[in-house]
């Protein structure tokens, strides 16, 4: 995955989101990217960069929206993530895939449109950690970070991979 676009929390949520996830050491996410909800995948995001014009006519367009961080949840065994809850975020999403305009197995592989789930990674087995540790995190996570309340989502930020970890490339103020 070469790029691909966020929502990020406030900073001072997204600092108890980081010491929650570096209580595990083998946790190599935190190391990886700043926590963020995906609201694109990668697909259709190549190189030509062609498609950051209509990435930017989308924001410029769609307003900023409230986003409230849940409950814990899990895919299968190897991610555990925060649920996230606002209707905004569907149609933000839906807005970009359309912009972009990715090949329909591409939308399907990274889970776009209907397979679309809005979440915050806290941990996953690709990044260091086994299933004992990510079961312990998703039931520590339910208590920890309750004192996250509903925020605004104010920009997307596109990330790009650069040697070992995702950057911030642009962020999109939305209207």
């Amino acid at each position: 995955m070469e790029y691909f676009i966020g929502i990020v929390p406030p900073p001072e949520y997204g600092k108890q989101i980081i010491a929650f996830q570096r209580k595990w050491l083998s946790n190599r996410l935190p190391n990886i990217i700043e926590p963020h909800i995906t609201v694109k995948s990668q697909a259709g995001l190549n190189d030509d960069m062609t498609w950051l014009d209509s990435i930017r006519t989308v924001c410029n367009s769609f307003k900023g929206f409230s986003l409230t961080l849940t409950k814990p949840n899990s895919f299968g065994e190897a991610v555990v993530y925060i649920s996230v809850e606002s209707p905004e975020i569907y149609k933000l999403h839906s807005q970009l895939v359309k912009a972009v305009s990715p090949d329909p197995q591409s939308s399907n592989r990274y889970f776009e449109l209907d397979r679309f789930t809005p979440h915050l990674t806290l941990g996953t087995t690709e990044f260091g950690m086994s299933e004992i540790e990510l079961r312990e995190m998703k039931d520590l996570a339910e208590q920890a970070l309750l004192r996250i309340p509903t925020f605004k989502a104010k920009f997307v930020r596109v990330y790009k991979f650069k040697k070992s970890g995702y950057y911030k490339l642009e962020d999109f103020r939305l209207m």
